[in-house]
């Protein structure tokens, strides 16, 4: 038996030190995509696809080429926010994502459908496929910073963009209630297991500020983020309010005028991707 050259390449061994064959997929020749961030939570209804749309707006506010890919294939919600209704275009070419009023390119499956309310009653495999298409058959242009919406838990999505798409970083939703830290370590539990960096932690709904007495109250009990991010070692932590100004400007697709500057930690941390 010849040495080993730790090439595995070019070797037809099946030993104990041979690395699978990576299964990253391509994106189409005509997209350029700097860096991925996937928005992940552990449970559903804590404000992923809000984060998603704020983190794309504030990236695009700094001048960054920034893109959605609503990986949330069954409860698909970016084109509302953004109050884009027009649906997407193809050509012979790939399809063509949409644009927001700012310029942020999305892709959703709302933007395919004939009806926004039309349901998607796919099984997981069909589901993780779209989201390869999306991936693979969009021209993405310039992009600096690709957010990936993702559906809350730790299934066949998840780990189809884990697998297929080069995540650079992940950023984590969550909610103030007392269960939430456990569902918090599972999704900190997946990233670790596929090598994947854990970019900050965002609790949503962490306080409600009074218009009366401009005092914070913790409607959901007083916030453990801080105890729950030290143990399991991150460092960034955002804590994002219950707000009815939010509530009301993504209600009408008009994310992109909030103007609240709590997220701007986050994209301090994420921006700084591009100079490692």
């Amino acid at each position: 038996m010849s040495e080993c050259s730790h090439d595995c390449s070019t070797c037809s061994a099946n030993c104990s030190e041979r690395q699978p064959d990576s299964l990253i997929e391509k994106p189409h020749e005509g997209s350029n995509i700097k860096k991925v961030i996937a928005v992940v939570s552990g449970k559903g209804g804590v404000g992923k696809s809000l984060v998603t749309s704020l983190m794309a707006v504030n990236m695009k506010r700094r001048e960054r080429n920034t893109a959605i890919l609503d990986a949330d294939v069954t409860g698909p919600s970016i084109p509302k926010a953004f109050g884009i209704k027009e649906k997407a275009k193809g050509t012979e070419l790939g399809i063509l994502p949409s644009l927001t009023k700012s310029g942020i390119e999305i892709m959703s499956v709302n933007l395919l459908l004939k009806n926004e309310t039309d349901p998607v009653i796919w099984r997981g495999p069909v589901v993780s496929g779209v989201i390869k298409q999306f991936w693979q058959e969009v021209i993405w242009n310039d992009v600096d910073f690709m957010f990936v919406d993702m559906p809350p838990g730790t299934g066949d999505v998840p780990l189809t963009v884990f697998q297929s798409l080069p995540v650079d970083g992940i950023i984590i939703v969550t909610s103030p209630q007392e269960l939430v830290s456990m569902i918090v370590e599972k999704a900190v539990n997946m990233a670790n297991m596929m090598n994947i960096p854990i970019l900050g932690i965002v609790e949503n709904m962490s306080y409600f500020v009074c218009d009366e007495c401009g005092k914070k109250h913790s409607l959901f009990g007083e916030s453990r983020i801080e105890e729950t991010a030290a143990r399991l070692g991150i460092d960034t932590v955002v804590r994002l309010p219950l707000s009815k100004d939010l509530a009301s400007v993504v209600d009408k697709g008009l994310v992109e005028l909030y103007e609240g500057d709590e997220l701007d930690a986050l994209t301090d941390r994420i921006e700084e991707l591009l100079n490692e």
